[in-house]
């Protein structure tokens, strides 16, 4: 018999174990370090402590390399199973990209011709155009 016991629906769990038993991150340790990097908020305050325990109602924001996932968990789960089992651990409430129209760096870094401040370049063709016309 193991030393680690299997958590009773209704009972906690560690947020750490409960992120690689829902396949939302690929091991443990990764999700220690997310944890740890402040990417992961339960009921809205950001949880430092991989072993900071959730039970069944917490909702858990996660901030990931591509997208903001928000959960809300449903049970603890008892090992990393398949998609299907894990699924049935949370429900997801996560906005959709047209809900929650966020920038990537690239689109921030970008601008659309003819918006904004002029470019040195695009100021000499404004200055070439305004002097053809004296």
């Amino acid at each position: 018999m193991s030393g680690e016991t299997q958590p009773q629906s209704g009972s906690r769990q560690r947020i750490d174990k409960w992120l690689f038993f829902t396949r939302m991150i690929k091991s443990r340790s990764l999700a220690q370090a997310q944890i740890q990097s402040g990417h992961v908020r339960i009921n809205g305050e950001r949880v430092n402590q991989p072993s900071h325990q959730i039970k069944p109602g917490d909702k858990i924001e996660l901030s990931l390399d591509r997208r903001d996932i928000v959960l809300v968990v449903r049970s603890g789960g008892h090992r990393r199973g398949p998609f299907e089992e894990a699924r049935l651990l949370y429900d997801d409430v996560s906005p959709t990209a047209e809900d929650k129209k966020k920038l990537t760096p690239y689109e921030q870094a970008t601008r659309d011709v003819g918006t904004g401040r002029p470019t040195k370049k695009e100021r000499r063709a404004i200055d070439r155009l305004m002097s053809d016309e004296d």
